[in-house]
């Protein structure tokens, strides 16, 4: 458990009541006499290590809880728990404040949550440290001559007082990791963010360790709809970052609420592979696997594709297909030059036929001059290619025997060129 002199004091709004009806009543009612509280006070250190002990046998989660100094905080945290109970059965006084007692016990749950124990556990820390000490108290207070009445007014109060710190222990607990998780998803957030700005390394792997995720050796950016995030998440690595506002490089009239990023873990070969299936109907633009450090290149990249390309509703965009386009258009402005030097021989063309023979021209280019095929492309008779490509050649005349105008001609129609909107 945890040490309570340094523990976490917790906010007072999440402080437990100053007492409970029930065990002040029971704490009014019982007179144990000064004989029986010296007996009791005396033997609480044995109480102690006694219920330490059975928790530590029959409780799993703590079996190795007594190794180094966690012990004796444990062996403290029980004292003082029993420390308290005695004050409040010698007192006679229904005033006799619970804050101090009850205020250890929602710490100790935070210690629990924090220690990794579950509240089950805890719970079961709980029943057995009743049992224990239920019995050796009423064993002490038969020894000091009680009354069967008072022993049974002693016992109700023993187990409403343990009831009373199992709450406020499982509220601590609950508070702790409803506490834990909103900052460690606010880290998660900071590290996701920070790669997709591109953040230095060290930033990172501190992000990293604040943030308690392990990393991997790559990450894959995922754009998609928001929408299908959730239906999503559940089929990839745990370890998925989803960075969920101020999105870098997006459009600023975009609605960003309704654009996701996913960042998922080592998703190359066959996992690659699993996550294009998962994605199928969704219109995701998946960029290539990094690594982790360096997933902004991914990020843009996807960002890139779906600037450039379609998602099909049934087949999401993986860029990993799409290597020439994006290479082409690294620069837009010198591929439009590029275009109009090269196709400058049908700038005089009604644009109908200007687009029928660029069109032509490059299937032929792509189809390596089989008629065939380049017919079969384009939905027409291997005739009406011959035809058209004989009204190419009348343009290009030799050049097109050239190699750097072949090249340049493959370059300039390797991808449609964009609308003047675009």
């Amino acid at each position: 458990m945890v040490d309570l002199a340094s523990a976490r004091q917790p906010d007072p709004a999440q402080q437990p009541p100053e007492h409970a009806s029930r065990t002040a009543r029971g704490a009014a009612e019982l007179e144990l006499g000064e004989p029986a509280v010296e007996l009791l006070r005396s033997r609480l250190p044995d109480i102690a290590g006694l219920t330490v002990t059975a928790i530590i046998v029959e409780v799993p989660a703590y079996t190795n809880a007594l190794a180094g100094p966690m012990g004796a905080k444990i062996e403290g945290a029980v004292q003082l728990a029993l420390g308290g109970f005695l004050r409040l059965a010698s007192s006679g006084d229904p005033g006799t404040p619970l804050a101090p007692a009850l205020e250890g016990a929602y710490i100790l749950g935070r210690g629990e949550a924090r220690s990794g124990r579950t509240m089950d556990a805890l719970l079961a820390a709980y029943r057995v440290g009743a049992r224990v000490s239920w019995r050796e108290l009423s064993r002490t207070a038969v020894e000091a001559g009680l009354s069967a009445d008072t022993l049974a007014k002693f016992a109700e109060l023993v187990f409403a007082y343990i009831d009373e710190l199992s709450a406020a222990s499982v509220s601590g607990h609950t508070d702790e990791l409803a506490t834990t998780g909103r900052v460690r998803e606010r880290y998660l957030q900071e590290l996701a963010l920070g790669l997709l700005h591109g953040d230095s390394p060290e930033q990172l792997t501190a992000r990293a360790e604040r943030a308690d995720w392990e990393p991997p050796r790559t990450l894959t950016a995922v754009i998609l709809p928001s929408a299908h995030v959730r239906s999503m998440l559940g089929a990839l690595d745990p370890r998925t970052l989803r960075p969920e506002a101020d999105l870098p490089e997006l459009q600023e009239e975009e609605d960003t609420s309704e654009t996701a990023v996913l960042l998922v873990p080592d998703s190359e070969g066959s996992t690659r592979l699993s996550l294009l299936r998962n994605l199928r109907g969704y219109q995701a633009y998946v960029g290539p696997p990094q690594p982790w450090m360096t997933v902004r290149t991914s990020y843009l990249r996807a960002l890139r594709a779906r600037d450039l390309l379609t998602a099909e509703p049934d087949e999401p965009v993986d860029t990993e297909r799409h290597l020439t386009t994006f290479v082409v258009t690294a620069d837009p402005a010198a591929l439009e030059d590029l275009r109009r030097q090269i196709l400058a021989p049908f700038a005089d063309l009604r644009p109908a036929t200007a687009d029928r023979l660029t069109e032509t021209l490059r299937e032929w280019l792509l189809h390596l001059g089989r008629r065939d095929e380049v017919a079969a492309a384009l939905h027409i008779h291997p005739q009406t290619v011959r035809y058209r490509m004989g009204q190419i050649r009348d343009l290009y005349g030799a050049r097109l025997d050239d190699p750097q105008v072949v090249l340049a001609l493959t370059i300039a129609l390797a991808t449609p060129p964009r609308s003047a909107n675009e």
